[in-house]
């Protein structure tokens, strides 16, 4: 189990009035105790949810390669699949 997280890194922010307005209201909506944490948790819930895409993307991307090397690749048959066709053949016959 992972020990007390430490805090010590800080972001300032600007934002406009009317931005910072909604994300109170927002805030004391959510439930929130403090507007730091809802901050936290409302951006960090979506960088997750973008990490998690960019990587589902990736693996997509990744497999749609091995399929595509698989089938049109320059690879030769290996033994068993030469001896597998080679029985079927012979059980068409």
């Amino acid at each position: 189990m992972e020990g007390p997280v430490s805090k010590n890194e800080r972001i300032e922010l600007r934002v406009s009035s009317t931005d910072k307005r909604i994300f109170r209201k927002a805030q004391k909506l959510s439930g929130d105790k403090s507007f730091t944490s809802f901050i936290v948790r409302v951006v960090k819930k979506q960088a997750e949810e973008i990490v998690a895409k960019n990587d589902r993307i990736i693996a997509t991307e990744k497999d749609r390669q091995v399929f595509f090397d698989a089938v049109f690749g320059n690879t030769k048959p290996n033994q068993n699949l030469v001896e597998a066709a080679k029985r079927h053949k012979s059980k068409r016959s």
